[in-house]
């Protein structure tokens, strides 16, 4: 079993789902970053009892070399989509795509399937395939 499928488990058994997992570096530290989900929001107390239930696995089986800061949060209202499941999971949100070839779509989330995303802009509705997407994101009007 993955380190990845090894904490979705943990995170499951909780009463969360597990949203993404990243690796990265800030101010010269690692920082392994667990993002986790569940329905009517995350709190400070469930991110605490998952760090302390998926802190044993990681012992187990270090990232980063076992050079890493512990971080479990939720992805917040203005979060990256990298997955299909991302996706799907944010229909009638508002995104911002960008794809290979410079365009940016901003607008609603209206349709996401396994093979593209539809995103209602301004002028059109836009459809895009997975393939052609660089990135994308939530974001919320202030």
């Amino acid at each position: 079993m993955s380190l990845e499928q090894s904490i979705k488990l943990a995170v499951e058994s909780l009463g969360a789902n597990l949203y993404d997992i990243v690796s990265t570096k800030a101010h010269d530290r690692n920082i392994f970053r667990v993002l986790v989900t569940a329905e009517g929001g995350i709190s400070l107390d469930k991110c605490a009892e998952i760090s302390r239930m998926i802190s044993p696995i990681l012992d187990v089986d270090e990232p980063m070399n076992g050079e890493y800061i512990l971080e479990v949060s939720s992805p917040g209202i203005e979060r990256k989509l990298r997955t299909k499941e991302h996706f799907k999971a944010s229909v009638g949100e508002k995104v911002k795509v960008k794809d290979f070839a410079t365009e940016t779509y901003k607008g609603e989330l209206i349709f996401a399937d396994d093979q593209k995303i539809i995103v209602k802009t301004e002028f059109a509705d836009e459809e895009i395939t997975y393939d052609s997407i660089l990135s994308a994101a939530t974001y919320f009007e202030w």
